[in-house]
């Protein structure tokens, strides 16, 4: 069986106050998690979001006889949990395993 990590993906809002999308990879134990980001509005497509993990050494962890978009799962949460009515923020989240076998060195400690 291989070792997953948790991918995430969400969208923010800099200082510069444009908005951005952020993929990045969550090491647990970590005090820097691999990231890239992409700039503009739109929900990056599945070929962007792949594109980017590779860029970081990862690769979607597909289900079998399944399409890659099914692996991604979607919530929402919120920054002020006391106000039902303030805005959220969607959060996307992937398994992604390391994209050479001999990167598992730092998996076995995450999962």
């Amino acid at each position: 069986m291989t070792t997953t990590i948790t991918a995430q993906m969400s969208q923010r809002i800099g200082a510069n106050g444009r908005s951005y999308w952020r993929i990045y990879v969550c090491l647990m134990g970590e005090t820097h998690w691999p990231e890239h980001v992409f700039r503009g509005t739109k929900v990056p497509t599945l070929a962007q979001r792949s594109a980017a993990l590779a860029s970081l050494g990862y690769v979607v962890v597909e289900l079998p006889d399944d399409d890659e978009w099914r692996c991604w799962d979607w919530c929402e949460s919120r920054s002020a949990y006391d106000d039902p009515s303030g805005a959220v923020t969607l959060i996307a989240s992937v398994q992604v395993r390391p994209a050479q076998p001999e990167d598992l060195r730092d998996v076995a400690r995450v999962s």
